[in-house]
């Protein structure tokens, strides 16, 4: 039996400037309003088999069509999955395509069994995500999060921003209430 197809519903990228590649990506795609903001830290963070710092992160989600868009600027200088990509000269690009795991053990250690190493795990609200490092065949690095209500609330808050006030160059606050289990 093969396994469950893995659908992408986010590509990332990091960014030098928060604001600055809000500006870029509205001017480039006409998409907004952002959503997010503010700074977030990605706590028991794993990088490559070993306890490392916290990630420190400001991030937007926006939504063009059907996809979900994440920008990334990195506030830490911990060895992560984003310094595994951006930490010499270039510090701007596509980071990752992120997938919903219905069984995030099984997705996770799928890629492992193709050869593709976990570079940084780490709690979200409790749950484990993971950036699988899959630049030999991508070029860019492959989020995994299990299917939870709060992330699944965050893309649906991206969606109803872009319906509401499509094109809109704002950043917005996250709602106060979102889905937590």
């Amino acid at each position: 039996m093969s396994a469950q197809p893995l659908a992408i519903v986010q590509n990332a990228y990091v960014v030098a400037n928060l604001e600055r590649g809000c500006d870029r990506f509205h001017r480039l795609f006409g998409v907004g309003p952002f959503v997010g903001g503010g700074e977030g830290v990605l706590t028991d963070h794993v990088y490559r088999g070993v306890p490392a710092e916290p990630i420190r992160i400001r991030g937007v989600f926006v939504q063009s069509g059907t996809l979900n868009i994440e920008l990334i600027e990195l506030v830490s200088n911990a060895p992560s999955a984003f310094h595994d990509m951006f930490g010499g000269e270039r510090r701007e690009g596509l980071h990752h395509s992120a997938v919903f795991a219905a069984d995030y053990e099984a997705a996770k250690q799928r890629f492992v069994d193709q050869g593709y190493p976990v570079a940084s795990e780490f709690s979200f609200s409790g749950r484990r995500i993971c950036y699988v490092d899959a630049r030999p065949l991508l070029g860019h690095m492959i989020e995994i999060y299990p299917d939870m209500p709060l992330i699944r609330g965050m893309y649906a808050q991206a969606r109803d921003a872009a319906q509401a006030r499509p094109g809109e160059l704002a950043i917005l606050p996250w709602a106060e209430r979102l889905p937590v289990a």
